[in-house]
């Protein structure tokens, strides 16, 4: 197996989007000097700026510079507003794909799941920034974005998700996502590109929603066709229960692409203060045979999903202040949140498990984070 190439390596195959007359500071450099000022916790362009300056010329040269200064702020900002996010987005996704592919072998049967889910950029939008709506692929494990693409104001995600399906590289992956994204054409691209899917069922598919409920509502079809699994979790005052039933008995029945296998999720809650005790059912399907996937592994997905909104777009918001941001130009704003994400799953790869306090450690120990880049032993402090 390959090693996996460093960040400051994919870095530097980034395409610039500048003439080259009046260039003045490497790509490379201004976009590596970002993401470790990221990791430092700095969260706006002007701030990245003055860090940059901080440490002298040593600094500067180990992070690619060739000038004794690093860039203004006003420098940074015309390159962030111009950048191809896309290209910034694949470049650095493929680098978080190559890290998973080269874990370690202990690890290898860890099974490869991808979430999808969007996030908008509440501060940018505001602004009256466009593109400020964020569909995200972050893998179940680490947590890490492996791409993410803009949702166009006249579309929506279901439109969005096929142009980042295409840049996945989807064979053997399970893909999880909500309800609103539970369409024919979504499965059916996941299928042809060799994935399978695991997909939450709602009102929004309310035949598919009915036939898998109504199977689910009678004895004799799921006799002998089904398994179970349960899991209990205790926290935040109240207790849950979560008990998943699966079964093949549609297999035959239902047109949708590639299914194989429909679920029910029944939840209880109860509150340990009150002894209140709520709770919900939901229903699913998924391509995955029974062969491949019993009850126990589609929950373990069911509930691997939401590593996107608690380890991806909560810390983004907590640790980033990701929607206290402002910035509206051009593609800052998603280039921006492509830093944060990069950030993030740099963190995860060094086995942090918090990242606020892994960017104060590296705020006092700037040397640490372009370490986490690539940036040779030789020329650290």
């Amino acid at each position: 197996m390959q090693p996996c190439p460093s960040l400051i390596e994919c870095i530097a195959t980034l395409p610039d989007p500048r003439k080259a007359r009046g260039k003045r500071h490497p790509l490379g450099a201004m976009v590596a000097l970002a993401v470790a000022a990221t990791l430092c916790g700095y969260r706006s362009y002007t701030a990245m700026a003055e860090w940059g300056r901080i440490y002298g010329a040593d600094f500067s040269r180990a992070l690619g510079f060739t000038r004794e200064h690093t860039p203004c702020a006003a420098t940074f900002f015309q390159l962030f507003r111009r950048l191809d996010r896309g290209a910034l987005d694949a470049c650095l996704g493929r680098w978080q794909a190559l890290v998973l592919a080269t874990l370690p072998a202990e690890e290898a049967t860890v099974v490869k799941a991808v979430a999808i889910d969007g996030k908008a950029l509440r501060g940018s939008r505001k602004q009256g920034a466009p593109l400020t709506h964020l569909l995200s692929a972050v893998s179940h494990r680490l947590g890490l974005t492996l791409g993410q693409v803009a949702v166009d104001a006249k579309t929506n995600e279901i439109t969005a998700i096929h142009t980042l399906l295409a840049g996945l590289l989807l064979e053997g992956w399970v893909v999880t996502m909500d309800a609103l994204l539970t369409q024919q054409k979504i499965a059916q691209a996941i299928v042809e590109a060799g994935g399978d899917y695991l997909m939450i069922v709602k009102e929004n598919q309310p035949t598919l929603r009915a036939d898998i409920a109504t199977a689910f509502a009678d004895p004799v079809v799921l006799a002998g066709a089904s398994t179970t699994a349960t899991t209990h979790n205790r926290g935040h005052g109240r207790v849950e229960r979560r008990d998943l039933t699966l079964t093949a008995a549609l297999a035959d029945y239902l047109t949708w692409p590639g299914q194989q296998q429909v679920f029910q999720v029944v939840r209880a809650r109860t509150n340990l203060r009150t002894g209140e005790v709520s709770g919900e059912t939901e229903y699913g399907i998924t391509s995955l045979s029974a062969a491949r996937a019993d009850a126990a592994f589609i929950l373990d997905r069911v509930r691997n999903h939401w590593i996107i909104e608690n380890g991806s777009h909560y810390v983004r918001d907590v640790t980033f202040a990701e929607d206290q941001s402002q910035v509206r130009t051009g593609s800052i704003p998603q280039v921006m949140a492509t830093f944060r994400n990069t950030a993030i799953s740099v963190l995860r790869v060094s086995g942090e498990r918090n990242i606020a306090a892994a960017c104060r450690r590296l705020a006092a120990h700037p040397w640490q984070a372009l370490a986490l880049l690539g940036i040779p032993c030789s020329t650290t402090k």
